[in-house]
């Protein structure tokens, strides 16, 4: 193992906000990018950096306040940008232009420069200023409605998961960026539509669509290759347990499992396609013998006939998970106001060089002193005039 992390030697400038952009720049902290995060000067932001989703999404990162509102703050941007190897942000189009700190602005003071621009519908084309957050963009992908039930109103996915899949995009699309910088010595804009990047993950729905002229429904918790497969009430207050039966094989398993009742004998039930035609039948009859067990015993029987099962976990179940825990999943942190901290560790492990979980999410202005003064070389007077001045 070597002593230094695989992106020690990278600086990224990060002006992203909310999830996406914070979740990519993240990554790369935890793997030794020295991440400068600019912070807002506004008095009712302060109480942000106490919340819990914003100490999720930035730890290992530094943090600077900036006011991008006055051409000194701005100025102090782009010096900031000449001694980093690349910038993120998650705005619409037009705020880094409006501050003059575009990408053809910058690469005009550092010509190597990497910049990443990760907006709903990406920077061209006629709906390149429309703004949204994780659900707006699962909405325009089409995987809200492909995640509903037939013939009801769109209901879609809980989380953003949209701001995840977009992050992890984004992060690898640096990455890549960096490999080439390192080969050629030339930089790079990378603009990321995050409904682009969701929609990536809808392959067979396209393809339907574009290759055959059929429009793929919504299945709700249905499948066309496995039954049962669902979510099944099971013992308790909403508690449930998800099923998956693929094949002949594996009905015998299930049926083992639920000691061979009388009804799984019947001949509909004999192959996969007479259990997908009478699916409606079957989930009922299977949700009679998954109401009568916890949602961790019917997962336990189920799994030990070689059947696909798992418990829907909450925040608690995930929290006690033996699994999660044995994996390593999640990670403490001391926060220097909320004490110890808890959040999901990196989702991805390099053997020689580990993901390092080294600080909190920094409060507001916290590395201020060492960004201006250290990296800047700013004296101490200045940065008091910048301050009075609302510029820091």
């Amino acid at each position: 193992m070597t002593n230094r992390p695989v992106l020690h030697n990278i600086r990224i400038l990060d002006f992203a906000w909310v999830l996406a952009g914070p979740y990519a720049t993240r990554i790369l902290a935890d793997f030794g990018a020295e991440v400068i995060k600019i912070q807002p000067l506004m008095p009712e932001a302060e109480d942000d950096f106490s919340r819990g989703y914003y100490n999720t999404w930035n730890r290992n990162k530094l943090g600077i306040t900036l006011n991008l509102g006055n051409p000194q703050g701005v100025a102090l941007a782009r010096r900031l940008v000449s001694i980093s190897d690349a910038v993120v942000e998650n705005f619409t189009p037009r705020v880094m232009a409006n501050w003059g700190l575009d990408y053809d602005s910058l690469k005009k003071i550092k010509p190597d420069l990497i910049m990443l621009s990760m907006s709903t519908m990406g920077n061209t084309g006629p709906w390149c200023d429309y703004a949204g957050f994780g659900p707006t963009v699962q909405a325009f992908s089409g995987i809200t409605y492909l995640t509903s039930f037939p013939g009801k109103p769109p209901l879609g996915l809980g989380p953003s998961y949209a701001d995840h899949i977009a992050g992890l995009l984004a992060c690898l699309a640096l990455l890549g960026a960096l490999e080439y910088r390192q080969r050629t010595g030339e930089g790079q804009y990378i603009d990321v539509s995050q409904v682009e990047a969701m929609a990536s993950l809808l392959g067979d729905a396209i393809l339907d669509y574009t290759v055959k002229g059929r429009q793929v429904e919504p299945v709700g918790n249905g499948s066309t290759e496995a039954a049962p497969h669902g979510v099944y009430r099971c013992r308790g207050d909403d508690r449930w347990c998800t099923i998956a039966v693929f094949s002949d094989g594996e009905w015998q398993g299930f049926k083992l499992a639920l000691g061979n009742p009388p009804w799984a004998e019947a001949r509909r039930f004999a192959t996969l396609t007479g259990r997908l035609e009478n699916s409606e039948q079957l989930n009922r009859l299977v949700e009679g013998w998954t109401k009568e067990h916890t949602a961790e015993e019917a997962m336990a029987l189920l799994q030990e006939q070689g059947v696909a099962a798992g418990v829907v976990q909450d925040a608690s179940d995930l929290a006690r998970d033996p699994q999660l825990k044995e994996r390593g999943f999640f990670i403490e942190l001391d926060h220097p106001e909320l004490g110890k901290t808890v959040s999901d560790a990196a989702p991805i492990r390099l053997s020689d060089t580990p993901a390092r979980y080294i600080r909190a999410a920094p409060l507001l202005g916290q590395d201020n002193d060492y960004v201006y003064g250290e990296l800047l070389g700013m004296s101490r007077g200045e940065l008091t005039k910048l301050k009075k001045k609302g510029v820091i």
